[in-house]
């Protein structure tokens, strides 16, 4: 029974990839696709629940006047089918509604709906730009994410549970009183006005107090985050003192919005009582008067008490529905801050996939400078034929990084165009392009996942063999089979730890290389790839890339000449411009700036010759 209501929705099926609209309501309105036709039955069942609480209030009214108008020896004879069938009503029936109701909202509603904001929210995010992720805090994205899947579901589980329910409660619970006089009904009525008054009024400030509580927990968890995924950095620079300070300026913060939230909550309670103590003075003074002139039964009187009992208790569970909905929505404001920001690197519309038949490169006077104007690359035009190994020279900012970022389209280029066999890479698919592309960095942060996982990232389909053929062409196997983790998972199964903490950095850019020879793919872009690696280590990996390199059309970025002086070309490039072009000893004999920076380079540098 749990699994038939579990499976009536899909959280994760197929959805548009639309950016998610940047509106509460309208963000709202397109997670409820799915769950539209269940609403209803949740919206029905909500109804009869409420029905039937209000109708076993009066209905108990209704017994006390039987008892009261039938001698005790003829009330069983008398009324006993009644009750025995009321008494079947309430043993069976009350509780099949109420399941039913329970089942609609928490096994189809709330077991679904949480995870599927968040693995939405989630999808979008990972077609992000790689700026978008470089201007904000991990910990504050994933923050957002995982607190906007329990702010959606638990706003619209309240809302059927808390909101539709009460209001069909106080509605029929009217009725009722307008049937045994509508004075009764007046009190109510004007109760009702000014609770809802009273708590539209208090819930906008909930909701905006709550939407800064909100940003500022995010904050506090996007800098702790921050300072354990750099914990290396805050020991070796020993600033335990300086991020303490620095957290615990926004935890202050978010002490202070978290008071003020409190504030109103106590502003709130009180209202909330006085408003009640008119309630219960208003409707148990008209039903005792109405009683003393014989208009209504003793039984009607004892039912408008229960009721007003009721509601009074049920009114302090309403507003705090209320303002935990209000509290959601503040939540959710703050996540759409990231979750509804449209991709900044989109597909064309029906982009074919890259077909790469030779490799060959040509950047068509491309300019980049990220917006600024200046910096960057200026019209820089080169073609790289199939198969040509390339090295690219240049000072700190001169653009050898914006060159392979455009070429990878981590951005698109402000003016010109990069062209791959002949294919424009803005008018492709991304991962098309990517797949393409093979690249080791000089900073290789590896998943917290298992080595065999790390390697096998780069071509998940490989087989056992390849995966570890790819190792030991990378120098990697030795010292794989030696790991192990706290959890005593041994070699390839042994996690490396968030970012590959767990390894060394020669060992961490081993496994990098692995992953990048095992995905084999015909573009092959080098940037420091063996910088973190000791000599006799790199002597043994240069021999295994050059291998690799073999029909492959490779640009390799290097500080360290030696490392691609043996390249088929090399490209000088000096504030985004190409000054040199041409082999090794090409550049040398023209007594330039590549000359100049070989002359100024010695010891381990310098490759013996």
């Amino acid at each position: 029974m749990f699994r038939f209501f579990e499976s009536l929705v899909n959280p994760f099926g197929s959805h548009s990839a639309d950016t998610p609209p940047a509106t509460l309501w309208a963000y709202l309105r397109s997670h409820y696709g799915p769950f539209r036709k269940w609403m209803v039955w949740m919206a029905g069942t909500g109804i009869l629940v409420a029905l039937i609480e209000t109708g076993l209030i009066f209905y108990t009214g209704r017994i006390i006047d039987l008892m009261n108008q039938t001698p005790a020896e003829q009330f069983w004879p008398a009324h006993g089918v009644e009750l025995a069938l009321a008494a079947l009503f309430i043993l069976f029936i009350r509780p099949l509604a109420i399941t039913l109701n329970h089942l609609f909202l928490e096994q189809t509603l709330a077991g679904n709906m949480q995870e599927q904001v968040r693995w939405r929210a989630h999808k979008h995010l990972l077609g992000q730009s790689l700026s978008f992720f470089q201007n904000d805090f991990a910990g504050r994205l994933s923050n957002r994410v995982m607190q906007l899947g329990p702010a959606v579901e638990d706003s619209t589980y309240m809302f059927f549970e808390g909101i539709w329910y009460s209001v069909t409660y106080v509605l029929s619970a009217m009725v009722i009183l307008s049937q045994v006089d509508p004075r009764l009904a007046v009190p109510l009525g004007l109760w009702l006005v000014i609770y809802v008054l009273y708590v539209r009024f208090v819930a906008r400030r909930v909701a905006v107090a709550s939407e800064k509580w909100s940003d500022a927990r995010s904050l506090v968890t996007g800098r702790v985050v921050d300072a354990y995924a750099n914990i290396e950095s805050v020991k070796l620079f020993a600033q335990g003192e300086g991020e303490e300070r620095y957290v615990l300026s926004a935890m202050k913060r978010l002490r202070l919005r978290f008071q003020r939230f409190l504030r109103l909550m106590t502003e709130l309670s009180l209202g909330l009582n006085l408003i009640n103590g008119l309630l219960i003075a208003g409707m148990l003074g008209p039903a005792i008067w109405l009683w003393t002139r014989g208009i209504v039964s003793a039984g009607e009187v004892a039912a408008a008490s229960a009721l007003t009992i009721r509601l009074n208790g049920m009114s302090g569970w309403i507003m705090w529905v209320t303002i935990r909905l209000f509290e959601h929505m503040g939540v959710i404001r703050e996540g759409l801050r990231s979750i509804a920001v449209p991709h900044e690197l989109t597909d064309v519309p029906n982009a074919p996939a890259l077909v790469v038949t030779k490799g060959a490169i040509t950047f068509d006077d491309i300019s980049h400078h990220y917006g600024k104007g200046v910096g960057g690359l200026d019209h820089v035009s080169l073609t790289i034929p199939e198969g040509q190994k390339v090295g690219l020279v240049g000072r700190s900012g001169a653009g050898k990084s914006s060159l392979v970022n455009l070429l990878l389209r981590f951005r698109d280029t402000e003016a010109g165009r990069i062209l791959i066999d002949g294919q424009d890479v803005a008018g492709v698919t991304q991962d098309s392009l990517r797949h393409a592309i093979g690249m080791v960095t000089q900073d290789s942060s590896l998943l917290h996942r298992s080595v065999r996982a790390n390697i096998l990232y780069g071509r998940p389909d490989a087989t056992e063999a390849q995966m570890i053929a790819a190792a030991e062409r990378a120098e990697a196997q030795d010292f794989i089979q030696t790991l192990e983790d706290p959890q005593g998972r041994l070699g390839y199964n042994a996690q490396v730890g968030e970012r590959g903490v767990k390894l060394s950095g020669g060992q961490r850019q081993r496994i990098a290389i692995a992953r990048v020879m095992l995905k084999d793919a015909p573009i092959l872009v080098l940037d420091e790839a063996t910088s973190a690696l000791d000599s006799e280590v790199e002597a043994a990996i240069q021999k295994t890339l050059y291998g690799m390199m073999q029909g492959k059309t490779v640009i390799a970025i290097a500080h360290r000449l030696s490392t691609i002086a043996q390249m088929d070309r090399i490209i000088v490039l000096d504030q985004g411009r190409v000054i040199e072009d041409g082999s090794h000893d090409d550049l040398l004999g023209l007594s330039g700036t590549y000359a100049g920076l070989w002359e100024r380079q010695s010891g381990g540098f310098l490759a013996d010759e």
